[in-house]
């Protein structure tokens, strides 16, 4: 199974970092960690058994988080190295929000395999990217999706103190 050295969300600043599917400060989080795999993105993720819908399947609530959080962490690989870096390079990259998520399920999702995302970017605009993720329970497809992802707005960080 491939192994992600260097994730987008590994990079992500502490105050970013706490999303409930990739948010690497969230202890009750799924933690999805998203690559590159040549020109394309992906994110290994292996269910544990209260991600199941009926005995032997996953739930689909988890694999839509999968597409959705692989989406937005592959627009921000694919903006950071059009930006000039890499994971691992130390700069922090920027982040996405999810504008919209479609989620198609193929066939139901065994579960106890890992689950691999397989995402191909396209830039729209400067701050607006396309991601068409496939997920694949062994050989076959089990999902698709496509998620539009956007720059996050400064605005999301303003706390409203009381």
């Amino acid at each position: 199974m491939e192994q992600i050295k260097h994730a987008i969300q590994d990079e992500y600043g502490d105050d970013y970092a706490w999303c409930y599917g990739c948010g690497r400060n969230n202890d009750k989080g799924l933690h999805f960690r998203t690559g590159w795999l040549g020109n394309k993105t992906i994110t290994v993720f292996t269910p544990r058994e209260e991600h199941m819908a009926i005995p032997g399947y996953v739930y689909g609530g988890i694999i839509a988080s999968l597409i959705d959080c692989h989406g937005t962490g592959s627009a921000a690989l694919a903006l950071h190295r059009k930006n000039g870096y890499e994971p691992g390079d130390g700069k922090e990259p920027p982040r996405f929000v999810t504008a919209s998520l479609s989620v198609d399920f193929v066939k139901p999702t065994r579960s106890g395999e890992a689950l691999k995302a397989i995402g191909t970017v396209e830039e729209i605009h400067p701050k607006r990217w396309r991601v068409k993720t496939d997920v694949f329970c062994g050989k076959e497809v089990c999902a698709k999706g496509t998620v539009e992802a956007v720059v996050m707005p400064d605005t999301f960080m303003k706390r409203k103190k009381d």
